[in-house]
This record gives C-alpha cells, sequence and structure tokens, in this order.
C-alpha cells in the first residue's frame, strides 16, 4: 500500500520557523490543490449524513491523488548531496523578510524551487540529448541550473540569468559547494539583456529553460526562436506552463501570471514554427522544438 503524506506537502516544500522547526507549505501545483480541496471536502462529510459507500469513495479518491506524489519522489533517482543542500537553504531562508528589508528586488518564496522530479527530469533531457551549451532564463536559488550541470559533460556550460543579486548570490554560494558548479556562470542582469549580449557575441544553445517572469515568456521564446541563439536542432524547457491550473479555468480564476500564461500557451499552440507537449510534472513543463 502506497503511504500518502499531509497532502498539503503535495508539490510543496518547507518554509523554517523561529524556533528552527519547518511549517508545511501551501500546495502551488494542480495535483497539490486538488489534493488539498479533496482532505478538505473528506473532513466536511464526516459530519454531514452521507452514506458511508460516499465516504469510503471519497476516501478512496483522496488516497489516490495523495499518494501519486510522494510515490514519484520514492521512484525517481534520489537528488545529489548538493542538490539536497541547495533545497534545504532554501527552505530554510526568510524569503519574505529578504524582501521586506530590500535586500531581493521582487518577493520569492521557497515554493519557487524546481525541486526533485523536475530537476531529473531537467538532467535525464540533457543526458539523452548530449547537450553541452545550456541557457536558463530564470534561476532562482539555483536548483535547476545546478541539476542540468551534473548532467553537462566535462566542457560544458551553462549560462544562469538572473535579475535579483541576491538570489544569484545565494545560488552561487550553493553552486561552489559541488563538483559541477564550475560549469554554471552566473549573469545577474534583465534575460533580454543578457540574451542580446549573447546574440551579438554569435553564442548558441542546444538547450534553453526558462522559468522567469511568466509576461516575459513570449518575448523569450522569440528571441531564441528568431536568432540563433537557438541551435537548429536544439530544443526549448518553459516551467509553470500549467501554473496552478489557472490556464484552463475560468478566466475570473486567474491571477496576472495565470493570465500570462494563458497567453503564452495558446501562442505556442497556434504557432506554425514550433512543435511541443506539455507534460503535467509539478506545475507543468512544456517542451518545444522548432519543426
Amino acid at each position: 500500500m502506497v503511504s500518502t503524506a499531509n497532502p498539503s506537502n503535495v508539490n510543496a516544500e518547507n518554509n523554517s520557523q523561529p524556533d528552527g522547526q519547518k511549517k508545511t507549505a501551501r500546495p502551488v501545483t494542480p495535483w497539490g490543490i486538488l489534493v488539498q480541496q479533496l482532505e478538505q471536502i473528506l473532513a466536511t462529510v464526516q459530519t454531514e449524513s452521507v452514506s458511508a459507500e460516499f465516504k469510503t469513495a471519497l476516501n478512496n479518491s483522496y488516497q489516490l491523488a495523495a499518494g501519486l506524489d510522494p510515490y514519484l519522489e520514492y521512484c525517481t533517482t534520489k537528488e545529489s548531496p548538493a542538490l539536497a543542500n541547495l533545497s534545504d537553504r532554501t527552505q530554510k531562508e526568510d524569503w519574505s523578510k529578504r524582501f521586506e528589508d530590500g535586500e531581493t528586488v521582487k518577493a520569492l518564496e521557497q515554493e519557487m524551487l524546481s525541486g526533485h522530479l523536475e530537476g531529473q527530469l531537467l538532467k535525464m533531457l540533457v543526458a539523452i540529448s548530449k547537450s553541452q551549451q545550456v541557457l536558463e532564463i530564470g534561476v532562482f536559488t539555483g536548483y535547476s541550473a545546478l541539476a542540468i550541470a551534473e548532467a553537462l559533460p566535462d566542457g560544458g556550460c551553462l549560462i544562469a540569468c538572473e535579475v535579483d543579486e541576491y538570489a544569484a548570490k545565494f545560488a552561487r554560494e550553493c553552486f561552489d559547494v559541488s563538483e559541477h558548479g564550475h560549469k554554471i556562470e552566473l549573469r545577474v542582469a534583465p534575460a533580454k539583456e543578457t540574451m542580446q549580449e549573447l546574440i551579438d557575441a554569435g553564442r548558441s544553445f542546444d538547450l534553453a529553460f526558462i522559468d522567469a517572469d511568466k509576461g516575459g515568456y513570449i518575448d523569450y521564446l522569440n528571441l531564441l526562436l528568431d536568432t540563433n541563439l537557438l541551435a537548429a536542432d536544439g530544443f526549448i524547457c518553459v516551467d509553470n506552463t500549467l501554473m496552478q491550473g489557472q490556464p484552463y479555468l475560468a478566466e475570473s480564476q486567474r491571477t496576472e501570471n495565470g493570465k500570462a500564461i494563458a497567453r503564452f500557451n495558446r501562442f505556442v499552440a497556434e504557432d506554425p514554427r514550433v512543435e511541443q507537449v506539455m507534460i503535467p510534472i509539478r506545475d507543468g513543463l512544456t517542451l518545444i522544438k522548432r519543426k
């Protein structure tokens, strides 16, 4: 029998408390939110006059949903000690205080971490494609960057674009404890500026990973496709393309990020230049390549 976790743990990390204890973070993926809602409904019907059969069916549905992510984690290759260290440090950091104190240029939260499953998928994609030059747009604390670097061959390079100096410094400290950290070149500037510099320098990349400001996704995609920044046979991975389920829910339920992702997904689906597949891992990952 699959052991089920508290659903609010599903697809979410932990925050640190003043007393050093970790608290459960809010679910931030469609699956995690669904599991939380099922738990809430299950708790409610325990006090309602509904049939035992209905309660059993609802409980079975909850168990089926709540057990999935823990089982996926169990069946996936464990993260390296360096990645585990980066994840742990990110969870313990008080990001809200960093923003309040003006140390970060935007509100950051530990739920932005790519995490174990997505990190292992990115590593697998790099290894299978034999990518050597990778561009990452949006770094945060660098989990995905370090995961990719671990799969790059000796001599491989990942250029990581991050606009927040504090997050970049945090990531660099985590990279430096890894034997693969030297493969990562951090550039702190707006991503479009860095991308234009790379275009002007004639750089080309086998893989690009986009996980930055959602309103900029279409611009980033066009810069990659309309120039030689993406190699002819290169491909693009785009994170958060399910955005808590908002793109396929009613527009009234969408945040600004949700609206931006819905526009991006529609843009990609209607773009005659590319073919793509959306993978429902974590908060959605779309793979894109030129036709």
